[in-house]
């Protein structure tokens, strides 16, 4: 008798570890984010909006299989111990219709609705799809380096290292490229992540929908200096960045051929830099340097592809 209650003590002991555990690391968790920036959750641009939204939505369908299935885990497991011999014995509910049913149906229920939202979303967000706006998009040409971002505006013909401007409302579209290790370029709050990878062109279209500095980064690590490959998004009104287009058009330094060798050579934290754009070719010049000669389209061909 003595054994049979010291048992029931231990697994009602285990229980309640468990859950003081549980609740232990969700209140860590808890004071741990209290107060701190979480991007892909404190989005503020159109795409991110939708990807925060589908994240939230699939986040809370897994809750509703898992926590179901978590409780159903500790109640058999209570309920057929060794130590209960109150339990019925009823080998029949492994052929149980109903409840095989029930247990296959409901996850497969699930699985079919995240496969159309998957269907769906993966089409409403691909990142090569542009964004249906009457405003005249911004085109920003993006070179992933050893360990900067070279931003290059081919209209308003300036660039800038480790910064972008964009005015807010507007959308932008990216292409993207590297001249170093494979890398991704990836800004939390306005939109998800895309590669850049050397002798390709990748696509990513975003717009800001408030004012405001975001934080983007590079999301593969490429080396030594990959946690200082970090770049600001400054959104801001059309005014705004139209007297910041003028104003970076007087700047003392030029983006040339030879001021983009100095560039390209691996530097750790590069402090961030504006420039006139000399050379308006430099985009596809990166691309066609890593692409064989033999059957190469030419730069010409390379333009009307991009």
């Amino acid at each position: 008798m003595r054994k049979d209650k010291y048992r029931f003590l231990l697994r009602v002991g285990q229980v309640l570890l468990s859950i003081f555990v549980t609740l232990l690391i969700i209140g860590v968790l808890i004071f741990v984010t209290q107060g701190r920036d979480i991007p892909v959750l404190d989005t503020h641009g159109l795409i991110a909006d939708q990807e925060k939204n589908l994240i939230l939505v699939v986040f809370a369908l897994g809750f509703f299989i898992v926590i179901p299935v978590f409780i159903l885990l500790f109640s058999i497991a209570w309920r057929y111990r060794a130590g209960n011999t109150k339990a019925k014995y009823q080998p029949e509910f492994e052929s149980h219709r109903g409840l095989e049913a029930l247990w296959w149906g409901i996850p497969c229920l699930f699985i079919v609705v995240l496969a159309i939202i998957t269907a769906v979303s993966t089409h409403a967000l691909d990142p090569y799809k542009p964004i249906d706006s009457k405003v005249e998009p911004v085109k920003i040409q993006v070179i992933a380096l050893e360990w900067k971002w070279l931003f290059i505006y081919p209209d308003e013909e300036v660039a800038t290292v480790n910064y972008i401007n964009i005015p807010k409302d507007t959308p932008i579209n990216f292409t993207i490229t590297s001249d170093a290790p494979m890398n991704s370029f990836w800004v939390p709050a306005l939109a998800g992540q895309v590669y850049a990878m050397s002798g390709m062109s990748t696509k990513l279209h975003f717009m800001a929908n408030s004012a405001g500095t975001f934080n983007g980064v590079s999301a593969n690590i490429s080396g030594d200096g990959y946690a200082g490959m970090t770049f600001k998004v400054n959104s801001m009104e059309q005014a705004d960045y139209d007297a910041w287009v003028k104003k970076s058009e007087t700047s003392p330094q030029y983006l040339t051929e030879a001021m983009y060798q100095k560039l390209e050579q691996p530097s750790k934290n590069e402090a961030q830099a504006t420039y006139v754009l000399n050379d308006f070719d430099l985009y596809n010049k990166v691309i066609m340097k890593y692409m064989s000669s033999e059957g190469n389209a030419s730069t010409g061909e390379l333009k009307a592809a991009l």
